[in-house]
């Protein structure tokens, strides 16, 4: 397997996702850096938008996700519910 990740603005709606993020995928490591916040694991990553409106404490559109998104590294499986990265072999 490879290593997926995923990086964001550092700003208050990226914090929420991240948050997000590490409740629903227990094995992704955050990096903090100068403005931005990058989130990689093994494997594949799910933002789970459920997740990230109980973070925020609102509803959240998974499309608003590219606002603040600066780069990726995987393939992509998104949907209405979640944003899925993964490596395939």
């Amino acid at each position: 397997m490879s290593r997926v990740q995923i990086a964001f603005q550092d700003n208050d709606e990226s914090r929420y996702i991240v948050a997000a993020i590490e409740q629903d995928n227990p094995t992704a490591v955050v990096h903090y850096e100068p403005a931005m916040i990058r989130v990689e694991n093994e494997g594949s990553l799910t933002i789970n938008r459920e997740s990230v409106c109980e973070q925020i404490g609102m509803d959240w559109n998974v499309q608003s996700l590219h606002l603040n998104l600066i780069t990726l590294t995987g393939h992509i499986d998104e949907e209405d519910d979640y944003f899925k990265i993964m490596w395939n072999n």
